[in-house]
């Protein structure tokens, strides 16, 4: 679909042909467009769910075939899409949620806080911009010193930094297209002082997180493996950066920060979006939500109405 793939990312463009080489082309490579039928694309999917694959996998086979057939149609190549007969993949039915939630508690995000203490200040500074502000990690990777404000704590997330097996790191735009700013506390801008000064001592960069003693910027997918490995020591399950992008949105906004404030800072160009993957309720907020509710409809006290 070269129009689809004009304006994809280049890191959704090698996810995209990473579907198609090792999911789709082996089962209907030899097959002409025209003769594929609606049987065969469901038996394709039904089989890639048999083998155990993740939900979200066979969705996106799915929505890879339904974009590729309609394409096909509106341009006249096929004179029926055999994706209309085509049911949307449901989930098995072991594939439930998981008891874990999606986001940390405050409390929780104490304690993780308190543990790393004791690690290495390049990680220390990297965890705390990632809990401070829930920016991606390749927006973090991509983090420039230019970029840092010392005396606001004002961010600019102006990158993402990305990696393909075909281009290696590089640096991309944001997915809007559009630069947004952040803010950290006191805490983290010291920790980003501290690093600055050691990292002068060994080799300058423009980039605030590198490569050890390098000026190179850190590979993108580095927080995620350095997350893993924390969580293992500290005893702390599930430490991974999406999550800590996840536990920004949910506790601002359970604690009373407006969404349209919490979906700027994400970068998110629909609130709802963020309501809807970044927030969850705890029995506080629920609980906090009804007394907001019962206060709004109280009565007025007679004793004081005038």
């Amino acid at each position: 679909m070269p129009s689809k793939t004009v304006t994809m990312s280049e890191n959704s463009r090698s996810n995209y042909q990473g579907y198609l080489d090792h999911k789709i082309y082996p089962v209907l490579g030899e097959l002409k467009l025209p003769e594929i039928t609606s049987a065969q694309l469901t038996a394709l999917l039904l089989s890639i769910q048999s083998e155990g694959k993740a939900h979200a996998t066979v969705v996106k086979v799915y929505t890879i075939l339904h974009g590729l057939f309609k394409m096909a149609y509106l341009g006249d190549m096929l004179d029926r899409n055999p994706m209309d007969k085509v049911e949307r993949p449901k989930p098995r039915k072991d594939e439930c949620k998981a008891a874990e939630p999606e986001a940390y508690t405050a409390e929780e995000v104490q304690a993780i806080l308190a543990a790393l203490d004791r690690e290495p200040l390049k990680w220390r500074a990297l965890a705390h911009v990632l809990i401070d502000t829930g920016v991606c990690r390749g927006e973090c990777c991509a983090l420039k010193w230019q970029s840092v404000d010392f005396k606001t704590g004002a961010i600019t997330i102006a990158g993402n930094l990305c990696y393909t097996s075909q281009k290696s790191v590089y640096l991309d735009t944001l997915k809007n297209g559009k630069s947004r700013t952040v803010y950290v506390g006191e805490d983290t801008l010291s920790l980003l002082r501290q690093l600055r000064a050691e990292q002068a001592t060994k080799a300058i960069s423009a980039y605030v997180f590198t490569r050890k003693d390098t000026p190179e910027p850190m590979h993108p997918q580095s927080p995620t493996r350095y997350l893993k490995k924390f969580s293992e020591r500290c005893g702390i399950q599930g430490l991974h950066p999406h999550k800590l992008r996840h536990t920004f949105a949910s506790v601002a906004i359970t604690s009373g920060a407006d969404v349209a404030s919490v979906s700027e800072a994400l970068g998110h160009s629909d609130k709802a979006v963020t309501l809807r993957m970044y927030t969850h309720a705890t029995d506080e907020s629920i609980s906090g939500a009804a007394k907001i509710f019962r206060e709004a409809i109280k009565k007025p006290d007679r004793d004081n109405a005038g």
